[in-house]
C-alpha cells in the first residue's frame, strides 16, 4: 500500500526556530519509510537565497524521493536556483512518477500576491501528466487550497479561479485526491467531487473563529504536524500526526 508523508509550511527564516521544528517534521516523515515526501509550499519564509540553503541542508539528509512545489512567501527564482539547480522564475510543476502513484504538484504562487492561481500553462501540464499515467491513481496538489475552510484569515487567500483545476481533474477518474497547504491546520473537505486534503502547519497552527478573537489567528506552542496518506487501490485514507 502506498505511503507519502505530506509536510507543508514550513517557514525556514534563518532562525533556529523554523529550523528545529523543520527538522523535526521531515524526519519524523523520514522515519515512516514512505514512498515519497511532498513538501507543498512556503518553503522560506522571506524567499532568501540563504533560506533555501537551510532548506537544502534538511533535504540532503535521505535517500526517501521528494516532489515539492512553491507557496505565496517563495521566490520561484531563487528556489529553482538553490534546491532544483534550475535558472528562471519560471512555475515550479513537478511531477514524480512512481510504480503505484503519480503525484502531479502544481505550482499556485503568484509572485508579489498572498492568493493563488493556476495559470494556463500549469493547467496544460497538470493535463499532460494525467493524461500519461492512465492506470495508475494519482494525486494533484498545489500550496493553495480550492475552496474555503472556515478561517478567514485563509479563505481571503485561497486558490482562486479554481474552476480550471476543477476541469482538469474532472477529466481524469483514476485522480484520488487534491493536496495542498497554505492553511496551517490539519483539515478534509471536497473539491470537484474528491477529497481535499490539507497538511496541518509546521511553523505555526492557525485556529479557528471559535478557538481565539485574535485579528491574525495562529498559534505557535501548538507543535509541528505532517499528513500521512495511504493508497489502498484509488482510496486514500489520511492520518494526521503532532511531532512532539
Amino acid at each position: 500500500m502506498p505511503m507519502l508523508a505530506h509536510v507543508s509550511d514550513i517557514h525556514i527564516d534563518g532562525g533556529e526556530r523554523s529550523r528545529d521544528r523543520a527538522a523535526r517534521a521531515i524526519g519524523y516523515a523520514r522515519s515512516l519509510r514512505p514512498d515519497a515526501i511532498v513538501l507543498t509550499g512556503d518553503i522560506a519564509d522571506n524567499g532568501a537565497v540563504e533560506e533555501y540553503e537551510i532548506v537544502r541542508d534538511l533535504l540532503d539528509d535521505g535517500d526517501v524521493p521528494l516532489v515539492l512545489c512553491p507557496g505565496n512567501h517563495d521566490d520561484r527564482g531563487n528556489l529553482r536556483k538553490v534546491l532544483l539547480g534550475l535558472d528562471g522564475d519560471f512555475p515550479v510543476n513537478q511531477a514524480l512518477n512512481l510504480e503505484t502513484v503519480t503525484i502531479a504538484l502544481c505550482d499556485s504562487s503568484v509572485p508579489g500576491r498572498p492568493e493563488g492561481r493556476l495559470d494556463e500553462d500549469t493547467l496544460s501540464w497538470l493535463d499532460g501528466v494525467l493524461t500519461a499515467t492512465p492506470g495508475v491513481p494519482a494525486l494533484v496538489g498545489m500550496h493553495h487550497p480550492a475552496v474555503d475552510l472556515g478561517i478567514p484569515y485563509v479563505d481571503e487567500i485561497k486558490l482562486v479561479d479554481a474552476e480550471g483545476l476543477r476541469e482538469v481533474v474532472s477529466r481524469h477518474s483514476h485522480v484520488a485526491a487534491v493536496l495542498a497547504g497554505h492553511a496551517h491546520t490539519a483539515a478534509a473537505t471536497t473539491f470537484a467531487g474528491l477529497p481535499l486534503l490539507i497538511a496541518p502547519g509546521v511553523v505555526s497552527t492557525v485556529l479557528l473563529p471559535a478557538e481565539t478573537t485574535r485579528p491574525k489567528p495562529v498559534d505557535l506552542d501548538m507543535p509541528p504536524a505532517i499528513a500521512v496518506h495511504l493508497l489502498d487501490e484509488g482510496r486514500i485514507t489520511t492520518h494526521y500526526r503532532p511531532v512532539l
